[in-house]
């Protein structure tokens, strides 16, 4: 009996405990725009930037809304390698645009809870 309730409790629980979901992983080393994805707010970008070189690395990744293919904004633009997460609050149905130059890149388009949005701050705050 109480391995039932264990496995009730589990299950009932799960929804509540659910943190962060990947909606689509995009990786590449050549400009391309990405396939279609949907999310709701707040989500997050959670980029990555590899080389051979120290020099001559460029991304540029810009935000496109998927139906009409209007500009919503740059998102990332830097020459050099690393890492990084940008948060966005506006649900939608986008696409990314992504420029390279002599580099591999990897990004997700994460889930997030409310509760988790509040725990990212900008470097400015």
């Amino acid at each position: 009996m109480k391995k039932l309730h264990l496995v009730l409790w589990l299950l009932l629980a799960a929804p509540f405990a659910q943190a962060e979901r990947i909606v689509k992983e995009f990786s590449g080393s050549e400009n391309t725009t990405t396939a279609i994805f949907v999310v709701e707010s707040p989500w997050l970008l959670d980029w990555r930037l590899d080389a051979d070189y120290e020099n001559f690395v460029a991304l540029e990744i810009s935000l496109v809304e998927a139906h009409g293919g209007r500009h919503v904004g740059r998102v990332l633009r830097t020459q050099r390698k690393g890492n990084g997460i940008k948060l966005f609050r506006e649900s939608g149905i986008y696409q990314l645009r992504i420029s390279t130059t002599l580099a591999r890149w990897r990004v997700k388009i994460i889930q997030i809870s409310d509760e988790e949005a509040e725990l990212y701050t900008s470097r400015g705050q």
